[in-house]
């Protein structure tokens, strides 16, 4: 059976090892910016296995793709981000 849970970006940072508070998760967005062109998994910011696994849900369409990609959107226009809740239901 396929998991078909939503993640949250509060779940993902958790399966990342960073702190997963909405706190925690606003200040890694605001101190962290990806340059034009630069793919997700390959930014400097991340360990190799955070990237191992940035990698893998976006290239095996996993069920974390979906969190992956707005992370994704969020570190390159941070100031354009909405202001909704992270956690959703």
């Amino acid at each position: 059976m396929l998991d078909t849970q939503n993640h949250t970006m509060n779940d993902l940072f958790s399966q990342l090892g960073l702190g997963a508070s909405d706190e925690a998760v606003e200040h890694f967005i605001d101190s962290h910016h990806l340059a034009a062109g630069e793919c997700l998994a390959d930014a400097p910011f991340w360990s190799r296995s955070q990237a191992l696994f940035l990698r893998e849900a976006v290239q095996d369409d996993a069920d974390w793709a979906e969190i992956v990609d707005q992370l994704d959107a969020r570190l390159r226009h941070p100031d354009r981000a909405v202001s909704t809740p992270l956690i959703h239901h």
